[in-house]
């Protein structure tokens, strides 16, 4: 049965707030190291290269953990895994806050990617807890606070950065997830809807490892040799291939490949992932152009606070359109909603190819391409939630969410290249040209989706 009844809740507009705000915390947790990147080598006492570590480690812990902890919240309970993924938010910040030396701040950032988690439980949360005439709303909330924490986040880092200790970022982010806890405990209410079940451990070793070698191949592909990359993605593919012959013969797998399979989840996974590379462009392009010297010709010359001041309007347009996505779901339906959010982007992106001269320029372009990413991120967990179960819900959400890691992924060891190999400014069109060009892909691909319900079940 994909339609259940969801459990009325006292207080549903406050259960929003709190799990909004917990996707936000924990988005604002990804870019919280962005101002000390390059100041690592010097505060750590290590090269360059290594440091590169601090994001990297977040980045696989992340990978996973997010199928890991959807599959439990199905099977023990979505709020007691939210509140676990919030410990280790908790757990990571105070090592990260505490570290003077390269490896315990590895430790404490994967620790910290533990709780990625948060945000398609918060989503799962909703579909059980909220009526039917809230869900499409909330959960576009609860999609968009991904990239509202991330904009909203870099000015917030840069300041206390410039102003204070640097430690003092992770005890900021360390006091917000104490926040976020003692609420979801005060408010969000536990949901009946469990699978039950054993969990598939070696199915969750088998992901795991497929994960992490191609998210390091990815990730490590502008700097370590060819054959060592390629070396990662041959035993990435050769893992994922026993992975699914486990999978598709197990009584209780970890991801039910069928249901995955089907056009219905499969192409939204995939629109998701397209989308995702298109989305994280602007942000490796954006904060180039304001902070490159004038005297190259090329750059704004604008300081780190100023930088991410000028992304702050990209994430308040994304949570302002966030109702405006739940609004066109209803009506038209989620696939017109996502199709129109990659449409928006596609703008945004080739406007940025001819504004790249003033800092306002670059406010307009962040804007519009925010506005698309709110559309299209609002539609997405009605599109994944319209096809499964309720007791797959957290798993298949969390699936729709590593699809787009990966996708960020993939985009950041693209935009790394690039700028390395083309010259600039030519290299900063380029990226922007691929951000248009791949969010109309996912335009593309967004047409084949079947068409679903305009009630989530």
């Amino acid at each position: 049965m994909l339609l259940e009844e969801t459990r009325p809740v006292t207080r549903p507009n406050l259960v929003v707030a709190v799990l909004a705000m917990g996707g936000i915390v924990v988005s604002l947790m990804q870019t919280l190291v962005i101002p000390l990147l390059p100041r690592f080598p010097q505060l750590l006492g290590s090269s360059p290269g290594d440091t590169t570590w601090v994001i990297t480690s977040t980045l696989l812990a992340s990978a996973v953990a997010t199928p890991v902890v959807g599959r439990l919240g199905d099977m023990y309970g979505k709020r007691r895994m939210l509140l676990v993924s919030l410990i280790m938010l908790i757990l990571g910040s105070v090592v990260a806050a505490l570290s003077y030396s390269l490896l315990p701040m590895i430790v404490g950032r994967a620790i910290q990617g533990l709780a990625v988690g948060v945000i398609p439980l918060g989503i799962s949360i909703m579909r059980d807890e909220l009526p039917a005439e809230r869900l499409a709303s909330a959960t576009a909330l609860m999609s968009a606070s991904l990239g509202v924490g991330g904009a909203l986040g870099l000015p917030a880092a840069a300041f206390l950065a410039e102003q204070s200790d640097w430690h003092n970022l992770f005890w900021t982010s360390a006091a917000a997830g104490v926040i976020v806890l003692i609420a979801v405990l005060s408010v969000v209410p536990e949901s009946p809807v469990r699978s039950g079940g054993r969990f598939d451990l070696l199915g969750a070793a088998g992901l795991s490892i497929a994960l992490i070698c191609l998210l390091l191949g990815v990730s490590k592909a502008s700097t370590w040799s060819v054959s060592a990359t390629t070396g990662l993605f041959v035993a990435a593919a050769v893992v994922l291939a026993v992975w699914g012959w486990w999978e598709l013969r197990t009584a209780q797998p970890l991801v039910d490949l069928r249901t995955t399979a089907r056009r219905q989840v499969l192409l939204p996974n995939i629109a998701s992932a397209v989308f995702a590379f298109s989305m994280f462009a602007q942000s490796l392009v954006l904060p180039q152009i304001l902070q490159l010297p004038t005297a190259t010709g090329h750059g704004l010359g604008q300081s780190l606070l100023v930088t991410g001041l000028v992304l702050v309007p990209s994430g308040l347009v994304m949570m302002a359109t966030a109702p405006v996505s739940a609004k066109i779901t209803t009506a038209r339906g989620p696939r017109v909603t996502l199709m129109l959010g990659t449409v928006v982007v596609a703008v945004g992106y080739g406007a940025g190819i001819f504004m790249m001269t003033a800092v306002w320029h670059l406010v307009v372009v962040s804007a519009v391409i925010g506005a698309g990413i709110g559309l299209a991120y609002g539609s997405m967990p009605a599109l994944i939630m319209s096809s499964v179960p309720t007791s797959e819900t957290a798993a298949a959400n969390s699936l729709n969410t590593l699809a787009r890691a990966i996708g960020t992924s993939t985009s950041s060891a693209v935009a790394g290249v690039v700028l390395t190999q083309v010259t600039i400014p030519f290299s900063f069109k380029l990226i922007m040209g691929l951000g248009a060009a791949t969010a109309l892909l996912a335009c593309v691909v967004a047409t084949f989706i079947p068409r679903v319900s305009r009630k989530m079940p």
